[in-house]
């Protein structure tokens, strides 16, 4: 039973970030706010769902906040800088404030259209969408796992973030305690003096504990490199910064809507070498892992959930025009059959990968 409810938790982190960037892949793909809508509500029920009772699992309301302030921002803008979008619904018409003929292009109050609110709404919550996936993959994937599944060419920045991550509580802890001390002692705690005073007992704390923490890593092999031929070096290097661009110039391609015929061979080009260049780069830092995580069919499954969503969209993109719905003249949005059905299988993590609850061990006591 107990090695049951251990494998439903133990997912392998990797799958939670390739689940919810495909669906903001999707997302990215469409204008339409009937299917951003179904990608943050599924995206919402599968965090409910499977994210577990940890500190780091309550990010995601933080993303949303945020990604309504996107939207917010956006709809102020396009309400104070006006946009190129012409437009015969006119709301309100503000006061204009005259540029110099250097800001041709860009004018401050004047006639707010419904053509352009429309236009910024759409806009705004392709990106808020998109905030709204990346929250839920913070909010479902353990930070600590997912840095320790890192390849090993990236082992020296997986462990100077698992370092940052630990010491940030340790930091918070010490100004609190100082600032708890000079409270007693009728001192100040606030304003730049207190500041002042409340900075050098942490910074000194905080350098006495790098310190130790430098000692005891290197006394247990921690930054120690094995010799690697000049030539593999080479051609690592190669790989790695010509994937690196590569994905971006794929990634480009694929948020233009020029760039959707060769985006996705470029993205998938560069992807496979940068793989090829820090699979090649881990020999310079051999290593072992103490308990890995592995990929089963379950990960499998929720990586694959948003991917179909993604494929979907970006196939749709080009030859469904629900997935954009007109602004000028303004179009109801509809619901495209296919797509949202593809999104709806996102859904699938909630079933396979649900949250279960730590069932603590209670032994059995023989009868006297």
């Amino acid at each position: 039973m107990r090695a049951d409810l251990a494998r439903l938790r133990n997912l392998h982190p990797a799958a939670w970030w390739l689940w919810a960037l495909s669906l903001g892949v999707a997302a990215t793909r469409t204008t339409n706010p009937l299917l951003h809508a179904l990608l943050i509500a599924t995206s919402a029920y599968v965090v409910v769902t499977c994210r577990p009772d940890a500190p780091w699992s309550r990010s995601y309301s933080a993303f949303v906040k945020l990604a309504l302030a996107v939207l917010l921002i956006r709809l102020v803008f396009a309400v104070t800088l006006g946009s190129p979008l012409p437009g015969t619904h006119v709301i309100v018409t503000l006061p204009e404030l005259p540029l110099p003929d250097w800001a041709q292009g860009i004018r401050l109050g004047g006639k707010v259209t419904g053509e352009t609110l429309l236009f910024a709404f759409y806009d705004g919550l392709k990106l808020a969408t998109l905030l709204i996936c990346v929250g839920a993959a913070n909010a479902l994937a353990n930070p600590s796992r997912l840095l320790k599944s890192l390849p090993g060419a990236l082992y020296e920045i997986g462990v100077a973030v698992v370092v940052a991550l630990t010491f940030a509580p340790h930091f918070i802890a010490d100004v609190q305690r100082v600032r708890a001390a000079r409270r007693l002692r009728g001192r100040p705690d606030m304003g730049i003096r207190g500041l002042l005073h409340v900075g050098l007992p942490v910074l000194e704390g905080a350098l006495e504990r790098s310190v130790a923490l430098a000692a005891a890593m290197d006394a247990r092999g921690y930054g120690r490199t094995a010799d690697v031929p000049p030539r593999v070096r080479r051609t690592t290097t190669a790989l790695t910064l010509g994937g690196l661009l590569g994905i971006c110039a794929g990634t480009y391609g694929l948020l233009t809507a020029e760039g959707g015929t060769y985006g996705m061979p470029v993205l998938l080009g560069g992807a496979t070498a940068a793989l090829a260049g820090l699979r090649l780069g881990g020999r310079r830092t051999p290593r072992t892992r103490y308990r890995p995580d592995r990929w089963n069919a379950r990960a499998l499954l929720v990586a694959g959930s948003g991917a179909v969503a993604a494929v979907a969209l970006v196939l749709a993109a080009s030859t469904d025009p629900a997935l954009h719905p007109g602004v000028i003249p303004p179009v109801a949005p509809t619901l495209p059959l296919w797509p949202a059905a593809a999104i709806l299988v996102g859904l699938l993590p909630a079933f396979i990968a649900p949250n279960v609850p730590h069932v603590p061990h209670v032994p059995h006591k023989e009868p006297s």
